[in-house]
């Protein structure tokens, strides 16, 4: 396992606790908060209460990834998230990180001030990303991801995946402190599959790279207690610590404020393991 990950001008060391990335959807269709912070000043304000209330990273996506999701063209997602990163970049002093999957989408975000390429497909849906994030000198965030639910054993055929994703970025370049690891709770998975990968996120230290976890009010929590998307803090709070407990680095969520205070008290209790 790398000792620290190089976000922007911050070092994050690895194992010490577990940093927040907070979600900023400037997009009218997400699943959980499409259309609250598609405008400029709102997403701005919305960025600054996520960084009060503690977030270590914000995290700006421009298309909706939820099932089903509509594509839109790089044009429109590069106007609708460059004008939010220029504006958090020129407020604060952040590591900011792009959700996005496509190479010019990346390259826009990064010359804007973006510091981490999120990328849902893990460098296997655009040739060109794995140069990007090499050329702009940005880290990468590798997440799970395939076209179906498809698996002839899901663990094995999950690591042969994970390990492709790893080893494009590291043909291309990328420094091994500038790659972070994403199970990709909700992505091609079953609600079994997303089950299981949450009890096994130790795993995932395996890779040798920091994990983050993604699962903040997503159907595996709305299927398993029934909740419709608003009423689904509880259970992602149940992730988040299920995450501290099993080593993960980051947690990408929505509600920052109620996530730190979950896992700095699963933190506390974690390294009180004796008097």
């Amino acid at each position: 396992m790398i000792q620290n990950i190089r976000i922007g001008n911050r070092d994050f060391p690895i194992g010490v606790k577990t940093y927040i990335m907070g979600i900023l959807n400037v997009t009218p269709d997400s699943f959980s908060d499409g259309g609250k912070h598609n405008w400029l000043q709102g997403a701005v304000e919305y960025a600054g209460t996520m960084i009060e209330e503690g977030a270590d990273i914000i995290d700006v996506g421009g298309e909706s990834t939820r099932p089903n999701y509509t594509m839109i063209s790089d044009k429109e997602e590069i106007d609708r998230v460059v004008p939010v990163i220029e504006a958090i970049r020129k407020n604060w002093d952040i590591p900011i990180s792009i959700d996005t999957y496509k190479s010019e989408v990346a390259k826009a975000a990064c010359l804007a001030g973006a510091d981490l390429i999120n990328d849902i497909w893990g460098l296997k849906f655009d040739s060109s990303m794995a140069e990007v994030v090499k050329t702009q000198g940005a880290a990468v965030c590798i997440m799970h991801n395939r076209k179906t639910v498809n698996y002839e054993n899901f663990w094995s055929d999950f690591i042969t995946d994970m390990k492709g994703s790893i080893e494009i970025a590291l043909k291309a370049g990328i420094n091994r402190n500038k790659i972070m690891v994403d199970p990709g709770i909700g992505f091609a998975k079953t609600r079994e599959m997303n089950l299981y990968l949450l009890h096994h996120l130790g795993k995932m230290q395996e890779f040798g790279f920091p994990v983050l976890l993604g699962a903040s009010r997503k159907s595996v929590i709305g299927t398993t207690l029934n909740e419709p998307v608003e009423n689904r803090l509880e259970g992602t709070i149940a992730t988040s610590v299920i995450a501290v407990m099993k080593g993960c680095s980051f947690l990408r969520v929505h509600d920052v404020r109620a996530n730190i205070r979950a896992i700095r008290m699963a933190e506390a209790i974690l390294k009180s393991e004796e008097l």
